[in-house]
């Protein structure tokens, strides 16, 4: 076992956490922790990672295991660079290095010191169990699966911005592969490419894996175990999130079921005591019965569900039918054009994602539809009767209470009405009262949402909404934007949600917006197309010893002609399949997952096409046998 947890407990002064939680992790497992958001998924990880004392139970981990802990907030030496900060994960090979060059030199000049022989042979066995030998491959094929190009790798940490920050965090720790690597949110601000990336090298990762992530498609992609915290509690699931789901619903209905069974039991047992225990005849058996009922344990009703935010967005003013249009707007920062002479129109009703990589502009591109941000050239205009409104990517942290975000704006609701508003956000009870200041960023979206519920627009901007909020959230969010009658133009990472939404997608990549209709078209954007099937050659008619005319000749030239082109065509696909395996194993395509990526693309096809060629040169070559034993003239 690489890790063992027995009865597990945590307090929080009165309050309970966590408690009896066990579970053990084997090499190669990959357990993705879920729950809502304040459950205890973080909580339950900093004591293993030894940064909170547990109040009971006990922590085992099997000795010499290391552990790697990628928290959301990480920290960098900013005074390093990209490379150096990644060097550094190789510290200890480094200095193992520096030490062998001195031993070498002082083996040069007591070549028989036993003493040296021994130290330089473990210097070796440690550098070489390391792989520093090829350290340089290996830092720049992980900073280039965590999108950072060779020109990035002088930058100074002091100078990336939030997402590059924690792609930098978690390729380090990548880097030093330890036996048990911790993820708390590693998704969250990643691009498509580098999350497809990143799930590809956790899926051959050669230590055990514990990820919290409210990614539903990562989940899927990377784990085999789902661990559940729930009401204090951690349940173990096999199979992916997936696998988790009809898992967990049976459970529900089994509990439920033995919930009833006994509070039927119950009701039959106290009615049996009410009529009976009066009687002479049977006040005995009644008593026993009243005794039995006493020690009676009642199964635990399931809960109904889980923070489900049962909420619709909806508008009261119906806009006209062209509710935006922008004509030929561009937008350079930092001196990189990141939009270039765009044009776009939504009609009343439109939903539009806008995806790409990080830093291609998505977020100040919806700045400049919403009016926040004006364009360096080009125009955008709200239609008439449009009524926006916006979430932003990040919530600015505001004074005053829950409640009074509220009240404050709409000072003639009720108390009554201000509470049940917020409680179809999950503000609920002393809730209410917490100081806006205090809040999570699950709780400052929701704030928001529930703000945005008020103010009834007919077109929404909305900003990775779903990056702070739990899985069972999201899933409540996505339903009531799938329900949204109005306008909705939303940036997101989510491909859960980007799918569910089932709209047109602009991505946006080097200053170029290119548009598709779907969740799909998107992802297989740039695959090669596959190769167009030959026309299909009918057989010539066989008429027995009829006349060979003049149709038959010109149908046997056409056959010779057809078969030397395909012969042709399978020597050259031969050899660029040639080209591809080589190219598979070249160092350089290795270290570029893209490139890699597409090379093998192409060696499929290109082998698919081989086949095609095969198939249709050994049916042509069947017609001209056909011919050759026929009766010719």
């Amino acid at each position: 076992m690489l890790l063992t947890i027995q009865d597990l407990q945590k307090y929080f002064g009165a309050e309970l956490c966590l408690t009896g939680i066990n579970f053990t992790l084997d090499a190669q497992d990959r357990a993705g922790v879920i729950g809502e958001n304040g459950a205890g998924k973080t909580t339950l990880i900093k004591m293993i990672t030894g940064e909170l004392e547990p109040d009971g139970g006990e922590i085992v981990l099997a000795r010499g295991a290391t552990v790697g802990y990628l928290e959301q907030n990480s920290v960098l030496d900013p005074t390093r660079t990209v490379y150096g900060e990644m060097e550094n994960a190789f510290r200890p090979v480094l200095d193992a290095m520096e030490e062998m060059k001195r031993v070498e030199r002082q083996m040069e000049r007591s070549p028989d010191d036993a003493a040296l022989l021994e130290r330089h042979a473990a210097l070796s066995a440690a550098i070489d169990a390391a792989d520093g030998y090829h350290m340089d491959t290996q830092i720049k094929k992980i900073l280039n699966g965590m999108a950072f190009p060779a020109k990035d790798y002088a930058k100074s940490v002091a100078v990336l911005s939030g997402g590059e920050h924690t792609r930098l965090c978690l390729a380090k720790l990548l880097l030093q592969r330890p036996d048990l690597l911790i993820l708390d949110e590693p998704t969250n601000h990643l691009d498509f490419e580098t999350m497809e990336w990143l799930e590809g090298y956790l899926k051959g990762y050669s230590g055990a894996i514990l990820v919290v992530s409210h990614d539903r498609y990562f989940l899927d992609a990377v784990c085999t175990r789902i661990f559940e915290i729930e009401e204090n509690r951690l349940t173990a699931y096999k199979g992916n999130y997936s696998a988790y789901l009809p898992q967990k619903e049976a459970a529900v209905a089994l509990q439920q079921k033995q919930h009833d069974a006994d509070v039927e039991k119950a009701a039959k047992l106290e009615d049996y005591v009410a009529r009976n225990l009066v009687r002479a005849s049977t006040t005995k058996m009644a008593q026993s019965r009243r005794k039995q009922l006493e020690k009676m344990e009642i199964t635990e009703a399931p809960r109904v569900a889980h923070t489900d935010l049962k909420f619709r967005f909806t508008f009261d003013v119906t806009p006209y039918n062209e509710i935006l249009t922008a004509k030929n707007i561009s937008v350079t920062l930092g001196g990189k054009k990141l939009i270039d002479s765009l044009d776009l129109q939504v009609k009343r009703g439109e939903r539009l994602v806008i995806a790409g990589p990080n830093g291609a502009g998505k977020s100040t591109l919806l700045r400049v539809l919403d009016g926040r941000l004006r364009p360096q050239a080009g125009t955008v205009r709200l239609g008439t009767g449009a009524k926006p409104s916006v979430f932003e990517q990040q919530q600015l942290r505001r004074g005053g209470t829950v409640i009074s975000a509220i009240w404050d704006k709409y000072p003639k609701f009720t108390e009554l009405e201000v509470r049940s508003h917020l409680a179809r956000l999950s503000f609920r009870g002393e809730d209410v009262f917490k100081p806006c200041a205090a809040l999570s960023g699950g709780e400052l979206a929701r704030l928001r949402f529930a703000e945005i519920l008020l103010e009834k627009p007919n077109i929404l901007f909305l900003d990775e909404p779903t990056n702070h909020l739990d899985i069972y959230t999201r899933e409540s969010l996505g339903a009531a934007l799938a329900q949204y009658e109005g306008t909705l133009l939303i940036v997101t990472h989510d491909r859960y949600l980007m799918n569910s939404l089932a709209c047109p997608i602009l991505h946006l990549e080097d200053g170029r917006a290119v548009r598709y209709e779907s969740y799909d078209a998107m992802l297989h954007r740039g695959a090669a197309q596959p190769p167009q099937k030959p026309p299909v050659l009918e057989k010539a008619a066989q008429t027995g010893k009829a006349a060979y005319g003049k149709e038959q000749r010109r149908r046997k030239a056409e056959v010779r002609a057809r078969l030397k082109a395909l012969e042709d065509e399978m020597e050259t696909l031969a050899l660029r399949v040639l080209e591809l395996e080589d190219a598979v194993n070249d160092p350089e395509v290795l270290r570029d997952h893209m490139r890699l990526r597409d090379v093998c693309d192409e060696l499929d096809d290109t082998r698919f096409h081989q086949d095609e060629v095969l198939a249709e040169w050994e049916k042509l070559a069947e017609e001209q046998e056909t011919y050759e034993q026929g009766d010719e003239p």
